[in-house]
């Protein structure tokens, strides 16, 4: 499985963006996906995640303005952002879960900036 983040820049507080993930290879047998969001100095962590029932999970931080979606015909997941705040700001990941033959973590993409302006 192969990752291709984007959608990242720089907005102001308050603002939205949208972020893509598109996923290529052995696509249908991935049963989750989700993005990680990393600042320096600190360990990776989920942002919000989506398996193939379309059960979602969100970090308390983003509950009510993030939303979290996978386009299965597509290949593709994204992430809303909206009311975004400067403590959004990171190095967001894509990552995906297969059913078998998972690496350990799973698989991910190259990371996107978002950097949120006060």
């Amino acid at each position: 499985v192969q990752l291709q983040a984007s959608g990242g820049g720089l907005v102001q507080t308050g603002e939205s963006l949208r972020l893509s993930c598109a996923a290529s290879g052995s696509t249908a047998v991935i049963i989750s996906m989700g993005w990680y969001r990393q600042t320096p100095g600190k360990p990776r962590e989920l942002a919000a995640s989506v398996d193939s029932a379309a059960k979602t999970v969100y970090m308390d931080s983003v509950k009510g303005r993030f939303t979290i979606s996978w386009d299965h015909p597509k290949n593709m997941m994204y992430l809303q952002m909206d009311s975004l705040k400067p403590e959004d700001t990171a190095v967001y990941y894509c990552q995906a879960d297969r059913l078998f033959g998972n690496p350990p973590g799973g698989y991910w993409g190259q990371g996107t900036q978002v950097t949120v302006s006060s």
